[in-house]
């Protein structure tokens, strides 16, 4: 630094609490409490597939299926499309007098083009709803976090949630028997 600037740290903001769970059944009790305490922004995480949890939090069911369906339909109509194009407008050449553009020459195409139109669809499909890539997030910063990928549970619960109060949401998180309850913050 040289002699006149003045270097401004900024006090953490709080972003969130983090409440770990050691077992399974603990982790969906207390995401089905956190629902049905009228918590909205609010999150799970699990180091193991959970049945029930998409229930649990009311999660809506994800329109990726629909989208990869029109995806396959457009590839369909885009193989079609360039086949029929191609042979019998751009370039019609009559061979033996059979049509300039028939069904059967045209499928492997269609259905290259079908694939992977859905399977284009499906993976910007699955970023976009997921919100990746995430290069950041005030969870990665937290030490205990990283046992949510190996034996422990995590529900967290958003600063932005109207419902959020830090002492009576450490509390609530405490009393739904959360083995520890850690602050989340920002800079």
């Amino acid at each position: 630094m040289t002699g006149g600037e003045l270097r401004v740290v900024s006090e953490p903001k709080l972003w969130g609490l983090a409440a770990e769970f050691s077992t399974v059944e603990a982790f969906l009790s207390a995401v089905e409490a956190c629902r049905k305490a009228g918590y909205t922004h609010f999150d799970a995480h699990a180091p193991i597939p959970v049945h029930g949890l998409d229930e649990a939090m009311e999660i809506k069911p994800s329109r990726l299926p629909k989208l990869v369906f029109l995806g396959g339909l457009s590839g369909c109509a885009l193989g079609l499309a360039l086949q029929w194009w191609t042979n019998a407008v751009d370039y019609p050449f009559r061979i033996s007098g059979k049509p300039l553009f028939a069904l059967p020459p045209a499928i492997p195409v269609v259905f290259e083009l079908t694939v992977l139109l859905s399977a284009v669809t499906a993976v910007i499909g699955l970023l976009v709803a997921n919100r990746q890539p995430e290069f950041y997030h005030p969870l990665f910063e937290l030490p205990a976090f990283a046992k949510g990928s190996d034996d422990r549970f995590f529900v967290v619960v958003e600063a932005r949630d109207p419902r959020f109060d830090p002492r009576g949401t450490r509390e609530f998180l405490q009393g739904l028997g959360a083995e520890a309850v850690h602050p989340v913050e920002v800079s």
